[in-house]
């Protein structure tokens, strides 16, 4: 198991003893929330704030509660810290004020109390006096001095700007081995000898690798397994040091595992944790502290990394190194499993952009090279010949005939992307999809077991303190037989009636603002199609159609931007149990309004465009008074490129400016209002000030990360067909994406909570949806948008000589002039109808009866021929497509061999490390009855 060893860059070495004691008064205590399990409990309060005899009152950690003498009286707190009042409590807890003879230079990077021993592990800040927030504030730091935590408080002189209080928070040895043992932590026992052997058994040597980071200035750590920490046996753990044996990460887990269950009134029971007094403005900041500096003076090449923080930068956020590896496991360390996964994530996915890039750009070349040979093209750009033939106007009364030569770009560039080597490409990124899924759930697990994060969702998770405040119910858990809040049936019922209601009604204005950019088509298109500038009318389709994207990527932006927000205030009255439902129910309210929002307008295109209008009399269908607009002879499919095509590297282009600029904007704006001289004289500011500074990272700002990418996985995968190109966009993007967002996290964004995660969760059933999806729609895209099943429908049924020769004027159909409805007669007097005043027949695209037959206009044979040969051609390409990615799911196991046998491995490891213990505690205590046997022997004597 790569357990990381987590170094730490300078600390010293603690004096504390390993040893895990627990005392009776230790053993008699209620345990905090969420780890009523057992006999693990948290230690008794120090002597000195210990309460009195007759004390009333509790916490969710404290039932016994404090003294009432504890909290000073509310009059007090006109300024606490002014008056002094403030001071005294700190200093009669025992809290401890920073000092003010640390030089602000020698603070700058300071990671440690002002005794330069004990390591900060956690940063509150507050710039407000109120006496209540006060009074809050004091009774929440006495609820963690009771745990064990130790408080240090730099007065607001201190401070860059002399408003904001810092508190400093630390995790004593003793709470660190307890809280690890709570929450099942699992810490390194013995060096993984199977990972090496399996690398010494590699038949080839390791080839060099340009994209590999450099490994000089970030080694490859040792391999350990691992196994849930208790403190009955820490001996058998290896345990180094004190000081790095929890890393950085861990210790402000531990330490906001603390925070978050902690009371700060003593009159509400439901009044506790560090969530609600940050929604209650008592504290304006938590956060964990960056590891000093990212960009120092001194030079790695000289003095190597000053902390892992400059690591970071150096190997990885730094836009130089775009085409590198990413170092995963430092990543992880830094900031979590949650975040470690997710780059782990985009990695992988963008590595395997590359093939998909590679052959949709072979594909598109190979219409570009074969472009001026390719029949139906040269059909219509032939001015003499077919291109000649006079074409029914695309809109009623002013919209002149033209000729279908003028055609001629719009045919060629709708080629690039549909001719024969498109139904390959869609074949071959079906079974793309497919493999990415099934080897990244191959990956996820070597990733999850390499973190030891692989059983974690197994584990019992605590409800979130907000299900805990609004439940007004109880009843007893069927897993750990304690009683625990609930909200009844009847009332989550309401709630997700609510939600349902809302969210149709939402989905339902996404459709009214798609049909509003559908009328907009209509109605450009017509009033272009009007015009008598000849530059205006003869690009009249592609005009409307770019516009109309760029109306739709508006519209899409700002209703997700609105949604957001509904989705937030439904989840919030949902009030889900967990954390992890909660996030669940965000994802599938989100991603269901970004489905509709992103792909609807793709779908009409694709699909329902051009298909309600049968002939140009055919008034059954209009909106607003206009008919229907209609593709061009050369096929839709060229407008379902233009669309995907803008609104897929429109969205790239904004969200990359929004995720890093709006953040470097807002950090520069706070410390353009901070910028002034501390109270010695000088202009630095501590480590923890400077963090303040710092963009606050918001809570699913992961969940944006995955959301964006999601949908830019459907773009590749769903509307491929017409879009060869949008792999290698999503490539490019991604590879900026990921130093951005690197960039973003190591130097914008305050340090986040390392939370930790088994997977990407609900993203990868989205994933596999968006798969099967895209297949049905790239079958459909084939069948139905491009003319390829026309084609091969004329050249084996209806060409004499079986070529494509001939089909652009089989595609078109015959219409009288004189069947115009009086109100859709083309105005004669438009001087672009002048040089058609004696025509009498006009042709349009599609297969009906000519005007002279008893059907006329209706539906011929050969429509229903190509009808019935695309359905069958759906059918074919979904069947094949689904056994082949069905056999790669079966064939594609989910775990390595090597992974299976280092499970079993340390399973064993674990079960003799627990017969050690058990053995040693037996001998031990035999030992102890002998001794004691011998006493009486000598006092009988």
């Amino acid at each position: 198991m790569a357990y990381n060893r987590n170094g730490d860059y300078g600390q010293p070495a603690s004096n504390h003893p390993i040893g895990f004691e627990m005392t009776s008064v230790e053993s008699d205590r209620t345990p905090p929330i969420g780890f009523e399990n057992g006999d693990d409990a948290p230690p008794a309060p120090i002597d000195d704030a210990a309460p009195e005899e007759g004390f009333t009152g509790g916490t969710p950690m404290h039932p016994e509660g404090l003294q009432p003498g504890d909290l000073p009286d509310k009059n007090v707190y006109k300024d606490p810290v002014e008056e002094g009042s403030l001071g005294r409590l700190i200093s009669e807890k025992g809290y401890g004020y920073g000092s003010h003879n640390v030089h602000t230079e020698d603070r700058q990077e300071q990671l440690f109390f002002n005794d330069n021993k004990r390591h900060i592990d956690y940063v509150l800040a507050f710039d407000d006096t109120e006496p209540r927030k006060a009074q809050k504030r004091e009774r929440f730091f006495l609820s963690l001095r009771e745990e064990g935590l130790e408080i240090e408080i730099e007065d607001k002189a201190e401070s860059r700007n002399g408003r904001v209080y810092f508190v400093k928070v630390h995790a004593p040895w003793e709470v660190c081995t307890r809280y690890a043992e709570l929450m099942n932590m699992k810490m390194p026992i013995k060096h993984n000898e199977i990972a090496r052997d399996v690398e010494e058994e590699a038949c080839l040597p390791k080839l060099p690798n340009p994209f590999e980071y450099d490994r000089e200035y970030l080694p490859e750590e040792p391999n350990y397994f691992t196994c849930a920490f208790n403190r009955e046996r820490a001996n058998q753990y290896i345990i180094e040091n004190q000081d790095t044996f929890f890393s950085p990460s861990q210790r402000s887990r531990m330490v906001y595992e603390v925070m978050v269950r902690a009371r700060y009134d003593d009159k509400e029971k439901l009044r506790f944790g560090i969530i609600r007094l940050m929604e209650n403005d008592c504290f304006t900041a938590a956060y964990p502290l960056h590891e000093g500096s990212y960009n120092t003076e001194h030079s790695m090449l000289t003095h190597g990394a000053e902390n892992e923080r400059k690591l970071l930068y150096e190997l990885w956020a730094r836009p130089k190194n775009w085409y590198k590896e990413q170092p995963l496991d430092l990543i992880r360390k830094y900031f979590g499993e949650k975040v470690g996964i997710y780059f782990a994530w985009l990695g992988f996915y963008t590595v395997w952009l590359v093939p998909a890039s590679i052959v949709g750009i072979i594909c598109f070349l190979y219409g570009a090279c074969t472009m001026y040979s390719n029949v139906p093209s040269n059909e219509i750009c032939e001015s003499g010949g077919i291109g000649a033939t006079v074409m029914c106007p695309l809109c009623d009364s002013r919209c002149p005939y033209w000729t279908l030569d003028s055609s001629c770009f719009y045919s060629r560039l709708t080629y690039l992307f549909d001719n024969p080597a498109t139904v390959f490409f869609s074949i071959f990124m079906s079974l793309w999809g497919t493999l990415f899924l099934e080897f990244w759930k191959r990956r996820q697990h070597v990733v999850a077991w390499d973190w030891d994060v692989l059983e974690f969702e197994q584990e019992q998770e605590s409800p979130r303190p907000q299900y805990i405040a609004e439940a007004k119910n109880e009843r007893k858990n069927p897993i750990t037989q304690l009683m625990e809040p609930y909200i009844p049936f009847w009332s989550k019922l309401t709630r997700v009636t609510t939600s349902i209601t809302t969210i149709l009604f939402m989905l339902c204005v996404v459709l009214a603002a798609i049909f509003g950019v559908i009328v907009y088509r209509i109605v450009v298109v017509s009033v272009l199609y009007k015009s008598d500038v000849d530059l205006v009318r003869s690009n009249a389709k592609i005009t409307t159609t770019m516009t109309a994207a760029l109306l739709n990527l508006i519209i899409i932006i700002t209703l997700s931007r609105v949604y957001r927000w509904i989705a937030i205030w439904l989840t919030n009255i949902e009030c889900p149990r967990t954390q992890s439902d909660y996030e669940d129910s965000f994802t599938f309210k989100m991603f269901l309004f970004q489905f509709v929002n992103f792909y609807s307008s793709l779908i009409y295109v694709a699909f329902f465009k051009g298909r309600f209008v049968s002939h140009p009399a055919d008034k059954e269908y209009e909106v607003v008074g206009y008919r229907m607009d209609q593709c061009d002879p050369a096929g839709c499919l060229i407008e379902l490129c233009i669309q995907l095509g803008i609104i897929m590297v429109g969205k790239q282009i904004l969200n990359n400016f929004m995720e890093l600029g709006m953040p470097f904007l807002m950090n520069f704006i706070r410390k353009q209002r901070g910028k002034q001289k501390t109270a010695d004289g000088q202009t630095g500011s501590a480590r923890w000030e400077q963090d303040y500074i710092l963009t606050d990272k918001p809570p699913l700002s992961l969940f944006d990360e995955y959301l964006e990418m999601v949908i830019q996985f459907g773009f590749v995968t769903l509307f491929v067909a017409a879009f060869p190109l949008a792999p290698l966009f999503a490539l490019l993007n991604n590879v900026i994406e990921i130093r951005v967002d690197a960039f973003k996290y190591v130097t914008q964004f305050r340090r986040p909570l390392a939370i930790r995660a088994q997977d990407i969760g609900a993203w990868y059933g989205i994933l596999k949806a968006l798969s099967v999806l895209a297949v049905i729609s790239n079958a459909f895209v084939i069948a139905y948008t491009s003319d390829f099943i026309p084609r091969l429908v004329h050249i084996y049924a209806y060409s004499s000589d079986e070529t494509v020769s001939g089909y652009i004027d089989a595609s078109l159909s015959y219409f009288d002039v004189n069947d115009f409805p009086p109100e859709a007669a083309p105005d004669v007097g438009l001087t672009s109808n002048q040089r058609f005043e004696n025509t009498t027949i006009c042709r349009y695209r599609g297969y009906n009866y000519p005007p002279e037959a008893a059907d006329k206009y209706e539906y011929s044979i050969k429509h229903w021929h190509i009808v019935a040969a695309q359905v069958m051609f759906v059918v074919v390409f979904e069947h094949l497509v689904f056994f082949l990615t069905s056999w790669i799911a079966v064939l594609v196991p989910d775990e390595p061999r090597a992974i299976k046998d280092q499970m079993l491995r340390e399973k064993f490891l674990a079960k003799e490390a627990l017969y050690n213990a058990e053995l040693e505690k037996t001998k031990k205590n035999r030992l102890q009855h002998d001794d004691d046997k011998e006493e009486e022997a000598d006092a009988a004597g």
